[in-house]
């Protein structure tokens, strides 16, 4: 198995993606071959300010470094230093349809009202992301909800292709999805209905694993939540959105289903419970977030670790990169 996944380096990681993705991320790496990318081609999809980009990427890096990520086990790199990622992305325009990308429910979302002001590189998004998976012959990604329409649009393109230019055989591998073990929806400390988002403009809303132990204290202590003891059963918290976040986080974090975390809490209130759960979240980043004060500024270690990722990744892409030139009949 050869899984790639990537993540926009737009900002500090929060809790919602380091137990929706990158604890996913540090499991797998020992047990399979593991491609890990900084979407910085990405990230200018949208409007952004370059030296934002350059610091957001470096402490992205350092974060992943920091949640275990082992540059010996997985390959860790930022797209923009493997050019064969927009150069495949430019292959693939030719295969990929306008009426795909049109269905792509992402572009609608991002661009909003003002579809005729967006970037062409927000509608043409979901072809690079295609081009990142199939650079490597990825044979799986994981995906949540959001992202399940991209990995059918990238096999789609793959098929396509393979159809048209393949000539009798595959020129891309059609990659599978892995859906992570089931883990509570993270939702915003303020607003359960809500996901927890790094573009939420209260603080307040989300945990990053930056924040130090008063921080994620003083954050869970003052979470919305509702009067009622916590119930006994997970039935119980149907209808309490704010309660049902907090259990499952917590439940998370101890590596346990709701109801074992309810069979303990059970009955008991939210002045009870907070103080336990904010003990087990600190407790789990206390060493993160060690690390990362370590990592942060040290540009030199992290500028390396991110180029000796690189020079993986344009070793493995190679190869496929020269398939998909030679197939569309481009002499080089």
């Amino acid at each position: 198995m050869r899984v790639v996944s990537g993540i926009q380096p737009t900002g500090n990681l929060h809790l919602g993606n380091y137990l929706g993705a990158i604890r996913n991320w540090v499991k797998m790496q020992d047990e399979m071959e593991c491609l890990y990318f900084l979407a910085d081609l990405h990230a200018i999809s949208m409007p952004h300010v370059p030296s934002e980009l350059t610091a957001n990427t470096r402490e992205m890096a350092a974060a992943l470094l920091a949640c275990g990520l082992d540059t010996d086990k997985a390959i860790l790199f930022n797209q923009a230093q493997v050019p064969a990622h927009a150069e495949l992305q430019w292959l693939l325009t030719g295969t990929a349809r306008m009426g795909w990308l049109n269905r792509m429910t992402q572009f609608k979302d991002k661009s909003g009202k003002n579809r005729e002001g967006a970037s062409i590189a927000l509608f043409t998004y979901p072809v690079l992301q295609a081009a990142d998976v199939l650079l490597y012959q990825a044979t799986h990604v994981p995906v949540g909800e959001d992202q399940k329409q991209h990995l059918e649009l990238a096999r789609d393109i793959a098929q396509k292709f393979n159809t048209d230019f393949g000539n009798g055989k595959d020129i891309f591998t059609l990659p599978n999805p892995i859906i992570p073990k089931a883990t509570a929806r993270i939702m915003s400390l303020r607003d359960g209905s809500a996901k927890m988002s790094k573009s939420d403009p209260s603080d307040m809303s989300r945990i990053n694993l930056t924040d130090d132990a008063d921080t994620i204290l003083s954050k869970i202590k003052k979470a919305k939540t509702d009067p009622e003891p916590l119930p006994s059963e997970p039935d119980g918290l149907e209808g309490r959105a704010e309660a049902k976040n907090l259990v499952g986080i917590y439940a998370a974090f101890a590596d346990e289903a709701v109801a074992d975390t309810l069979s303990r809490f059970g009955g008991q209130g939210f002045g009870t419970f907070k103080p336990a759960l904010a003990e087990i979240v600190v407790e789990h980043f206390r060493p993160i977030s060690t690390r990362f004060s370590e990592l942060k500024d040290d540009h030199e270690q992290i500028g390396a670790a991110l180029a000796k990722g690189a020079a993986k990744a344009r070793e493995l892409s190679a190869p496929t990169l020269k398939a998909a030139y030679a197939a569309l009949g481009l002499l080089r």
